[in-house]
């Protein structure tokens, strides 16, 4: 059997009624002609959605499979889901247009669906460019019900401005949504779920209105969460690189890394690692095969690997993502 090696995958792509074009313009992405998409999906074990391995000699085999026959190889100390699925899901996210209001359900509403926590970081930003997080201070769920019957719901909305490198994690029950002219990366539970409050009164691709989950939404919320604030990282000097933790939650584990100079880092062996390149170039090297990496590519580094290495230029910078330690 072949030993693991940094794997990437053929993205798989969303087309979105509020998405637009930016991949393809940042990233060199091949999108389809003539449709807004949304979302990039670049690593997921989601049904119907299995990634495809796109080098190597496990080429054209899906992450599934990978981890129906390796999934020990695959995670290390990591824990899979109760379906045995990779724990994350991972995207590009090109928000043309805001998007809807919505929640995912929190652990105590599982019987309405999957959970999801996730974190963004802001890969580019318009000017002027905002997310809705979390509720303004002094909002209940009567006075919310309320706005959502009179059409003003997003008022009740905490608002953050955002520029590029800016970070914001989401508890599953935070409401949210994301303000136009954002490229966001995503990293979040292997989950698909979501509540839409309100929907800014537009129609879907098919023209009609797009469906709203009240009743759910109220149920998932949590209206103690008030006016959160970005992700505020303390610097780690780690000799040429420097490292930003921007998440250590039991879910989800994801630091900032910028190479001062050009120069190697050596990941942790124990554990898988997703290297996702935000600005310059990598070169990922592990069980006989290197990968080059350029900004909007990601990679999974199983925890087979062993003694891997990444090669980055002179200010470059990436994401290292995982489950939650």
């Amino acid at each position: 059997m072949e030993p693991l090696y940094p794997l990437m995958f053929q993205p798989r792509f969303k087309e979105r009624v509020w998405g637009g074009r930016r991949l393809e313009a940042l990233y060199g992405k091949r999108l389809p002609p003539d449709v807004p998409i949304g979302e990039s999906w670049e690593i997921s074990d989601r049904p119907g959605d299995e990634s495809v391995i796109a080098n190597g000699p496990l080429a054209g085999r899906t992450l599934r499979a990978l981890m129906n026959e390796r999934a020990a190889e695959v995670l290390g100390t990591a824990t899979p889901t109760a379906e045995g699925r990779f724990p994350l899901l991972c995207k590009i996210l090109d928000a043309r247009d805001r998007l809807s209001l919505q929640v995912h359900p929190p652990e105590r509403a599982a019987h309405l669906g999957e959970p999801k926590t996730e974190m963004w970081y802001i890969a580019a930003a318009d000017p002027g460019a905002e997310l809705f997080v979390g509720l303004k201070a002094g909002v209940s769920r009567d006075h919310f019900e309320q706005a959502i019957d009179s059409g003003e719901v997003a008022d009740c909305f905490h608002r953050v401005a955002v520029r590029a490198g800016d970070a914001m994690f989401l508890p599953s029950g935070r409401v949210h949504a994301i303000g136009s002219g954002l490229v966001i990366f995503e990293i979040q539970q292997n989950s698909d779920t979501t509540f839409r409050v309100h929907d800014w009164n537009r129609v879907g691709l098919d023209g009609k209105p797009r469906e709203l989950h009240v009743a759910a939404s109220l149920e998932s919320i949590d209206f103690g969460d008030v006016a959160p604030a970005l992700i505020r990282p303390q610097t780690v000097d780690a000799g040429a690189f420097l490292v930003r933790p921007l998440v250590d939650h039991p879910l989800i584990h994801t630091d900032l890394v910028e190479a001062a100079e050009t120069a190697e880092f050596d990941p942790d062996a124990a554990r898988f690692h997703v290297v996702a390149v935000t600005n310059g170039a990598l070169v990922v090297r592990g069980g006989g095969i290197s990968v080059s990496l350029s900004p909007g590519d990601f990679c999974l580094l199983p925890a087979s690997v062993g003694e891997a290495t990444i090669s980055a230029s002179a200010g470059a910078r990436f994401l290292m993502a995982g489950a939650g330690r």
